[in-house]
């Protein structure tokens, strides 16, 4: 997920002074871990924190997913689908931006990531749109958008074409930096980026998961290591932080699952209106070989194109993306 000029920037120690502040941010102690398959659980635990309702629930195979729910079941639900290795927290200000604006916001951490299972198998695309699937299902979500980041912008296109293409179950997608159509090169994928890219990625990753996730947010991936970018430690602590708290081994097999999935015939079957929105500075997802053709193979989109924007758009330009989703989902 990083083109070769950025893999410098993964293992570079960062030049930037750590603020011992900074782990104010903490990490979260709770994890969950694996549990034997079994049936579907009808049961959720729910936490009430003012308007935050927090929740998990358990899939067919005993993965525990937890997810956020706010705002009023009677509103049109929004779902969220996380980038690569982090968690529902990425979305936080998206949820809270269109709660205001009187969506009802869910967003869940992946199997292996945030605050679900630490399951050992299953880390694939096919198993994250069930997934989802489930977790619609269980919430009885009718009528939705669904919005993915990255390798979420990857789950939600698996989702919609698998489990959410003319049921009345979604009603628009929104695609921001994704992973789509694929992102390996391959001899039907010439643009693609090359295998050794992800196996330097793999190296990196396994060698110092807490280093190469410094390295990764304060360079490449929110554009950080361009000249005049202004870093925001909050930002780059976030992610260290998001990073930190889900399983190395979902993270690392996840890197395999975001590469190598090939999207091509889901784009081509998803009929509702979908918005793609990628930055032209990306250098995690390069722009040529994503977005313009992922485009182009749905049969209802609307393509923009930020000039100068890196991947982390949703954190970096939030103002600008919020808007632009909400004119899309609103016209």
């Amino acid at each position: 997920m990083v083109c070769k000029k950025a893999i410098g920037q993964l293992v570079a120690p960062s030049r930037r002074s750590v603020l011992a502040s900074a782990f104010m941010y903490g990490v979260s102690s709770t994890f969950h871990f694996s549990s034997a398959a079994g049936e579907q659980q009808n049961t959720s635990t729910h936490h009430k924190q003012g308007i935050h309702t927090m929740t998990s629930m358990t899939t067919r195979d005993g993965v525990q997913l937890f997810y956020k729910d706010w705002g009023p079941t009677s509103a049109q639900p929004i779902v969220f689908h996380h980038g690569w290795p982090l968690s529902a927290d990425d979305w936080d200000n998206q949820m809270l931006f269109f709660l205001g604006n009187g969506y009802r916001v869910i967003a869940h951490d992946r199997r292996g990531h945030g605050r679900s299972t630490q399951v050992s198998d299953g880390h694939d695309l096919d198993h994250y749109a069930a997934d989802v699937a489930a977790l619609v299902d269980h919430l009885d979500l009718r009528n939705a958008i669904h919005i993915g980041h990255s390798t979420g912008g990857g789950e939600a296109t698996r989702y919609v074409a698998h489990y959410g293409n003319n049921n009345g179950r979604v009603a628009k997608l929104v695609l921001i930096s994704a992973v789509s159509p694929l992102m390996v090169k391959t001899s039907t994928n010439p643009g693609g980026l090359p295998i050794e890219v992800f196996n330097d990625l793999r190296k990196d990753f396994a060698a110092n998961r807490s280093q190469f996730s410094l390295a990764f947010a304060a360079g490449p991936f929110f554009g950080y290591n361009r000249p005049n970018a202004n870093p925001s430690q909050a930002v780059i602590w976030n992610w260290w932080r998001q990073t930190m708290m889900g399983s190395a081994k979902a993270q690392y097999e996840g890197i395999k699952a975001f590469s190598e999935t090939d999207f091509t015939e889901d784009l081509k079957v998803i009929t509702v209106p979908t918005l793609v929105l990628h930055g032209d500075d990306d250098q995690i997802v390069p722009i040529a070989a994503s977005a313009p053709l992922s485009a182009k193979l749905l049969r209802n989109s609307e393509l923009k194109i930020y000039e100068k924007l890196p991947h982390g758009i949703c954190a970096t330009h939030a103002d600008i993306v919020n808007v632009d989703i909400l004119k899309f989902i609103t016209a």
